[in-house]
């Protein structure tokens, strides 16, 4: 921000962009993993909302965790070999992508209350406001929008 006094320009120290809370973690699909991705997305849930004073509730606490773990769920069914839960996030918003080796690109199936499994990208969809899939050289990426703030 920048004050007017009298004409003069006067820098505030307001003005520079602040960066948002970024923080990854890699897991090697060994038993507990997904486990260890909640908890880290809920101790970086907590940061976001001491460093950037989110406000966020339980339900979006457990609606944001739930996103993670079908996330990293998928990464740790469907690739051979070590996935990366990358968090991104600033007082409007988290941005969780999650990297896996393999190349095929996760389908999302249509609703249908009779299928036992294959709900997960249902459910990020459901609960994101965005979900983007894109190769990248050792595999894919999947990055789904999560708004703390909803109308």
């Amino acid at each position: 921000m920048t004050e007017h006094l009298g004409g003069a320009v006067i820098p505030t120290g307001f003005d520079v962009p602040v960066e948002p809370l970024r923080r990854a973690a890699h897991y090697t699909g060994e038993p507990g993993c997904i486990a260890d991705a909640r908890a880290f997305a809920s101790r970086f849930l907590e940061q976001l909302r001491t460093e950037w004073c989110a406000t966020a509730d339980g339900r979006t606490d457990g609606e944001l965790l739930l996103m993670v773990s079908e996330l990293v769920t998928n990464a740790d069914r469907h690739s051979n070999g070590p996935y990366i839960l990358e968090l991104e996030g600033t007082d409007a918003a988290v941005v969780v992508s999650v990297y896996d080796s393999s190349s095929a690109l996760p389908r999302r199936f249509p609703k249908d209350p009779q299928r036992i499994g294959r709900h997960g990208l249902e459910i990020v969809h459901a609960l994101a406001s965005q979900v983007t899939v894109e190769r990248v050289p050792v595999g894919k990426r999947v990055r789904a929008v999560f708004e703390l703030r909803r109308a």
